[in-house]
């Protein structure tokens, strides 16, 4: 079952197009505000993001810009905002279609399956990350650990998916709230960070008391190594 991630203020709106997205087969999670999306972002995956562009306390082209940084999921603007420099800002900023209100259900739901059809068709057959005997499929978002699979929740994920991403650069503990949880930076303080980090230690690492894959630069925060 394809998993939707649906950013909307309007109560009435969400009601009936989760209701019509699930009609249409989907699992569908709801977000009224950048604080409350941020936290699902962390704690789940998903196919395709519906943002609407002004929230109560930010900007849906502020979580376009956050989950184009760690995810290439396909994400949908729905907004009033019809002006045609709105429409470009968010296209140029990762967006991959917009609709504006007043909208058909019909071509509404016909947008979702179109999108979802083309980023199963362009996904890369060996999508991989392949590093220190770590392989993470991102296509089916499968972790192993020497040919034997990893459990991880979708945090510790794409926390490893970050690092994986950039090795052997050391990144701060605000360069990494920042990419995975970011709407105002500041859902999660570093010592729930440590939390995170620990526990990923624990399911990847060989002696996870002494790390050789995340390892802590001290006073400057966390690296995926990869030396000898």
């Amino acid at each position: 079952m394809k998993r939707i991630f649906f950013v909307e203020d309007d109560l009435s709106l969400i009601g009936g197009l989760s209701f019509a997205l699930q009609k249409q087969g989907y699992a569908v999670d709801n977000a009224r505000t950048c604080l409350e999306a941020g936290q699902l972002w962390c704690d789940n995956v998903y196919d395709l993001v519906i943002l609407d562009v002004s929230l109560p306390d930010g900007s849906g082209y502020d979580l376009c810009r956050t989950i184009r940084q760690t995810s290439k999921v396909p994400i949908l603007f729905l907004t009033a905002a019809d002006e045609e420099t709105d429409v470009i800002m968010g296209l140029d900023i990762g967006g991959d279609d917009y609709i504006t209100k007043p909208f058909k259900l019909a071509i509404f739901l016909s947008r979702i399956n179109a999108l979802l059809r083309r980023s199963d068709a362009f996904r890369q057959p060996d999508d991989a990350l392949h590093s220190n005997g770590i392989t993470v499929q991102q296509l089916t978002r499968e972790v192993s650990k020497c040919g034997e699979a990893i459990e991880l929740t979708a945090g510790e994920y794409k926390l490893l998916c970050l690092f994986m991403e950039h090795p052997n650069i050391v990144l701060s503990a605000e360069q990494i709230m920042g990419r995975l949880w970011d709407c105002e930076e500041n859902y999660i303080d570093s010592s729930t960070l440590t939390v995170y980090i620990r526990r990923l230690r624990a399911k990847i690492e060989d002696e996870p008391s002494n790390p050789k894959r995340i390892v802590t630069v001290r006073r400057m925060g966390y690296k995926w190594n990869t030396a000898e």
